[in-house]
């Protein structure tokens, strides 16, 4: 990999060694579309074979260096990716349209994450039992699953695979990492980290390249033993029917379309502020974003008053500029797709509040206004797919047991949230929410990396990621008995 200040070019990293690959792919920056950042290589099927044969040699490799070694390796990475979230993160805004503060936390996050799982290698305490048999003992221990394929997302590009690659790495796991094709350069640079600290050649290869092709064979693939994906939902499908094939440990994060429930107690200042970071966040570019906000009718009309305002407010405008707070879409196609959704929108009956346009900017990229509907109803297109955009619907609902009912009504099931000061209400929307991650008088976006994280119906499947509970899905156990034999 080279880096320089104008040009990143990235090449693949396979089997210990960065490597050329015949075709590339231009990483134009969303910004400004006449900035080309580089070329990325685009991986082989023979490369990809290379580096899982060496990810299966260096991962006994790996795993016998023993469990000080792991955490001395995983505490170096996280500290270089903290003491370089600055440079990095300027990488993020430049390729991906994530405002400069937004990358750097990021970045600074995934280092985090490293030294969080570097504790938990020396964590991995086991169990014993006593047999029901006589003279017998029971052990039960953790081992580690084998190659770990990670197919992570462009909406962040680093902190996504950090959450996946750490823990992988702690339990004494090799892996093989496919990044989304929009955001190659900050993966490399995370790769690099990793791959310059004292650890077997081939323990972790990077291979970019389209996921109906790349993709798709690595995780058709009968040397990879777990698969980790996060992305969409048709995707994660084909993912668990090829993983089905070989029987491969699957864990996926997939869709979502997160409800924020604004109660007629609520804050309503307070409740305004956090639904727009969370719908407008990161261009609404996150899979916990708030896109459907269900307002009492008794505080709707002030609300929606308000959430406009507060849409109009915000600085869209060159990721990099310090003044930005909403960069671009991330791609012409991805723009084009929020921008569709707006007249689908329109189409059904919703009531365009504000936004639902290009934004001009002092460079050419790929700019919209924050975009907030009224007037609609959970079973239009635009309450019921997630449509990854700075667009925000708000429904109108007459009591807090209907807007429990129809955040309910969707086949995903991520995150939710509910503004209330009635602790008796929060207790059982707590109790009765089908989502695998609520916010009481919080944003729907904003989660910590010690406690698990995933969701439900189509947003997740398999284990949990983070926290210890990622111990489920990179290790695999292992019970031994054991005869006790008679005393000398």
């Amino acid at each position: 990999m080279t880096i320089a200040t104008d040009k990143i070019e990235t090449r693949n990293l396979v089997a210990g060694e960065w490597t050329d690959s015949d075709g590339t792919i231009a990483n134009v920056n969303p910004s400004d579309v006449s900035d080309i950042l580089g070329h990325h290589a685009q991986a082989t099927r023979a490369q990809l074979n290379d580096a899982i044969a060496a990810a299966q040699i260096a991962q006994k490799q790996w795993w016998a260096a023993g469990i000080q070694k792991r955490h001395d390796v995983l505490i170096a990475i996280g500290k270089e990716m903290m003491e370089r979230a600055a440079e990095i993160g300027d990488i993020i805004s430049r390729e991906y349209g994530k405002t400069l503060p937004e990358g750097k936390v990021e970045v600074y996050r995934a280092g985090q994450f490293f030294t969080y799982y570097a504790a938990e290698c020396l964590r991995q305490i086991g169990d014993t039992a006593h047999s029901v048999r006589p003279g017998i003992e029971i052990d039960v221990r953790r081992e580690p699953v084998g190659v770990v394929a990670i197919i992570s997302p462009w909406n962040f590009p680093v902190a996504t695979p950090a959450w996946k690659i750490a823990p992988a790495l702690a339990f004494g796991n090799a892996v093989v990492w496919k990044p989304a094709n929009l955001t190659p350069a900050s993966a490399a640079a995370m790769a690099d980290i990793i791959v310059r600290q004292d650890i077997p050649k081939g323990l972790l290869s990077l291979l970019a390249g389209p996921g109906a092709e790349l993709g798709q064979s690595l995780v058709e693939h009968r040397g990879v033993d777990a698969i980790s994906f996060t992305g969409s939902v048709p995707v994660g499908r084909g993912i668990a029917a090829a993983a089905m094939a070989s029987m491969t440990k699957v864990q996926m994060e997939m869709g979502s379309k997160n409800p924020m429930l604004i109660m007629d107690d609520a804050e309503l200042d307070l409740a305004v502020a956090h639904s727009a970071g969370a719908a407008f966040g990161s261009t609404g570019q996150k899979c916990t974003a708030a896109s459907r906000l269900i307002v009492h009718e008794a505080v709707h009309d002030a609300f929606v008053e308000k959430l406009a305002k507060a849409a109009e407010a915000f600085k869209v405008g060159h990721a990099m500029d310090a003044d930005s707070q909403i960069g671009p879409a991330v791609s012409e196609a991805q723009l084009a797709s929020n921008l569709a959704y707006v007249e689908t929108g329109k189409s059904e009956g919703a009531e365009l509040i504000c936004g639902g346009g290009r934004v001009e900017a002092r460079t050419e990229g790929f700019y919209m206004a924050p975009t907030v509907f009224a007037g609609t109803q959970n079973d239009m297109r635009i309450n019921r797919e997630e449509m990854f955009a700075p667009i925000t619907c708000v429904i109108k609902a007459d009591s807090y047991d209907e807007a429990r009912s129809i955040a309910n009504d969707s086949e995903f099931g991520l995150t939710a949230g509910i503004m209330t000061q009635s602790l008796a209400r929060a207790s059982h929307f707590r109790s009765n929410m089908r989502a695998g991650t609520l916010m009481v008088n919080l944003p729907t976006a904003g989660t910590d990396y010690h406690v698990p994280f995933g969701g439900r119906g189509a947003s997740s499947f398999g284990p949990r990621e983070q926290g210890q509970y990622a111990e489920e899905f990179y290790t695999t156990v292992k019970t031994t008995y054991q005869s006790a034999g008679e005393p000398a």
